[in-house]
């Protein structure tokens, strides 16, 4: 019923090394045309008053965006040669969040929305690559979505085309979260710099940064348990435009993550 999106293979590799938007023009989701905002307009976090601003059109208080990754081993979790999805959370632009914005909004029947309204596609591959390590998948879904995703402000309903239906915002998250992840491959960044899970190597954090920095452009935050288990990443963008159908401008991550200098361990899954 509704199309699917269309996802760049490989795009934001070459992107994000020229040091340009990542543009994500598609087709869906959920709909052919999804908004009729300027994906050359301002970029999030730059306005002082963002009031004057259509928030359909402008991300905000949330405009600085973290697509985030897990690497579990214990237990696993995902393909052995791929990171999974954590969520796609809005920082507001100071470090802080908001959080479950909009409980009417709360939805519980994440899978169901997303096969009704034709992401099958994207559910089946959130099966695989967006995964609870404790298998409770549908949980897992629904609190990103509570947390982060009703946080957006250009997800608002009253953002979509008249007559979407209900939980359209929501589908149109997952999706683009899928879209956005697919973009960042970070397991083959990493090994085509030399740097591959192993039970006896250990590497340093400029030598994770600097392999990252060489393959995509830019350097992420990196997260580890304990100070020394690479266990998380975080990818940073300011969008200008909608979520939906904006542009995406990578940037370095603006803070360091938890793990030590040296030391550090990539556990194989």
């Amino acid at each position: 019923m509704f199309a699917h999106l269309v996802v760049l293979t490989n795009l934001l590799v070459a992107v994000m090394a020229a040091q340009d938007p990542v543009p994500f023009n598609t087709t869906g989701p959920p709909f052919e045309k999804m908004t009729t905002c300027d994906s050359q307009g301002p970029l999030s976090c730059s306005l002082e008053d963002p009031s004057q601003e259509n928030l359909c059109c402008y991300e905000s208080p949330g405009g600085l965006i973290l697509q985030t990754q897990f690497w579990d081993t214990s237990p696993p979790s995902g393909p052995g040669d791929s990171w999974t999805i954590h969520g796609l959370w809005p920082d507001n632009c100071d470090g802080s969040y908001s959080s479950d914005c909009d409980p009417s909004r709360n939805y519980r029947d994440i899978s169901q929305l997303l096969t009704d309204q034709g992401a099958s596609d994207t559910l089946s591959f959130m099966k695989t690559y967006w995964v609870d390590i404790h298998g409770q998948n549908e949980q897992f879904w629904e609190h990103e979505w509570w947390k982060h995703g009703t946080c957006y402000s250009t997800l608002q309903p009253s953002c979509l085309p008249s007559g979407s239906p209900r939980g359209a915002e929501a589908v149109a998250f997952f999706q683009q979260v899928v879209a956005l992840f697919k973009t960042l491959p970070t397991y083959d960044w990493l090994a085509s710099q030399g740097i591959t899970p192993s039970r006896s190597q250990t590497y340093t954090l400029e030598e994770l940064t600097s392999a990252l920095k060489a393959a995509s452009g830019f350097v992420p935050e990196i997260s580890c348990s304990g100070g020394h288990m690479i266990n998380e990443i975080s990818w940073y963008f300011y969008i200008t435009g909608s979520l939906l159908d904006g542009g995406w401008n990578p940037i370095d991550a603006p803070k360091r993550g938890s793990c030590a200098s040296t030391g550090l361990r990539y556990y194989p899954k």
